[in-house]
């Protein structure tokens, strides 16, 4: 005989599944049971193309947590603890309580938008059972949220790793998400009931942490434009491109600048903005959230659609992009008002080109993730003035490189070998002119 036995608990969205044999050695020949699990995953949110993109193949095999996106199909071949079928904000996951030895998954997402169906799985796995006449083999089923706090705590072995706060070549990021957003975005969520309001005290912590970095790298600007008339002048002196930037080079050392300086602090940022981009991918507390205009913070705020697709773009225009981007542009003005010209025509144009960029890239994302990039960079804009006008002295700092400047130097093994490398390339260039 053969008996399937569910368990409904209370207040749980765990079921337990119970696969019960008498006379399991002549039921199954090498004692091998063979288990196939079929999942359809339907579309639950407005933009199914992006709710797609969302959707994985999440497991834990060996102790070893990983994904299946982009592949079609993947092998077992160590025992497996449980494999999950992962939307959005939902996911259907069978657990194996004695763990399977081995199987294989097929995977697929459909690629049209005429039907409701997201993506199909087809599992198939293997267990070596006991031998014995009378077998239990405990399995569960998950049918729930992508909820941080339930999975880490429903008593399922790294089952929180289904949500996505950070995989593959960005989990790096991770540990932020952990660590630091996630206790904050729960601490301000416990006392206010707007998520937009929570977003926006939680951007004003997040640049109060990395406001040193900011500084320096305000205060590198400062310094290159007080050395603008020295290079002005050492433009007209050298107009080969080349000898000017080994003149440059050379001037950066003598007064003690920097000239990555203010773009160093800028990239230590970018893992706090892939953090939140994971955060508010995945967090169901903000599906369905109202803020402002926008009906949902876990989707793109649409104002108004097109009656056309704009390839990149999309067929809708998001207000938190526009004035994300609107904001990008007068940090990107401001920025280049404060370092020396350029004459590389591609940096030359960047200020207008990246906003561009991030107009074509943030239109279909969560109208949380460019809220927070509105509030950071409206932030960025008050720190830029107050920095320039109230804290950074210019003329102490142009006193400063004057006083950089005509201290004796002493060169470092590698600057004599840059210096060498530098007149052996003057001297070439003289040879082929002449």
């Amino acid at each position: 005989t053969l008996t399937h036995q569910y368990i409904i608990r209370p207040n749980s969205y765990l079921l337990d599944f119970n696969i019960q044999f008498s006379g399991a050695d002549k039921l199954f020949s090498q004692n091998l049971m063979h288990l196939q699990w079929q999942t359809r995953a339907v579309q639950h949110e407005k933009d199914p193309k992006y709710e797609r993109q969302q959707s994985q193949i999440v497991y834990l095999e060996d102790e070893g947590y990983d994904y299946v996106a982009s592949k079609s199909e993947h092998t077992f071949d160590k025992p497996l603890s449980w494999i999950s079928v992962k939307q959005q904000f939902f996911n259907v996951t069978l657990v194996a309580k004695d763990k399977f030895d081995n199987g294989q998954v097929q995977w697929t997402r459909n690629l049209s938008d005429t039907t409701n169906t997201i993506a199909q799985a087809t599992s198939s796995f293997t267990k070596k059972l006991s031998g014995a006449s009378s077998v239990n083999v405990p399995l569960q089923f998950y049918y729930g949220p992508n909820d941080y706090k339930i999975l880490r705590n429903i008593g399922v072995e790294k089952m929180d790793r289904i949500i996505n706060l950070g995989q593959g070549i960005y989990s790096f990021v991770r540990p932020i998400n952990q660590f630091i957003i996630i206790p904050v975005f729960g601490f301000f969520r416990s006392f206010i009931g707007s998520l937009g309001v929570v977003i926006l005290l939680l951007t004003l912590v997040i640049r109060l942490l990395t406001s040193p970095l900011v500084y320096t790298s305000y205060l590198s600007g400062a310094k290159m434009k007080a050395m603008r008339p020295e290079l002005d002048i050492l433009k007209k002196k050298f107009p080969d491109q080349q000898a000017y930037s080994m003149e440059q080079m050379k001037l950066f050392r003598e007064v003690g600048v920097n000239p990555l300086g203010g773009c160093i602090p800028a990239l230590l940022q970018i893992p706090i903005f892939f953090a939140l981009y994971s955060l508010f991918n995945s967090s169901i507390a903000l599906r369905g959230e109202h803020f402002l205009w926008a009906k949902d913070l876990s989707t793109y705020d649409s104002i108004a659609h097109l009656s056309f697709s704009i390839p990149g773009y999309g067929d809708h225009i998001s207000l938190f992009t526009l004035t994300a981007v609107a904001t990008s542009f007068l940090i990107s003005l401001t920025n280049t008002a404060m370092t020396p010209d350029q004459s590389n025509p591609a940096m030359k144009y960047m200020p207008y080109i990246f906003p561009f960029v991030l107009l074509l890239v943030f239109n279909n994302l969560p109208a949380a993730l460019t809220w927070y990039y509105t509030v950071s960079n409206f932030i960025t804009l008050v720190l830029q003035w107050v920095i320039n006008h109230y804290i950074i002295d210019h003329d102490k700092i142009l006193a400063k490189l004057k006083e950089n400047k005509s201290k004796p130097k002493t060169k470092s093994k590698w600057q004599e070998r840059l210096d060498q490398m530098q007149e052996t390339q003057k001297k070439v260039q003289q040879m082929k002119k002449k």
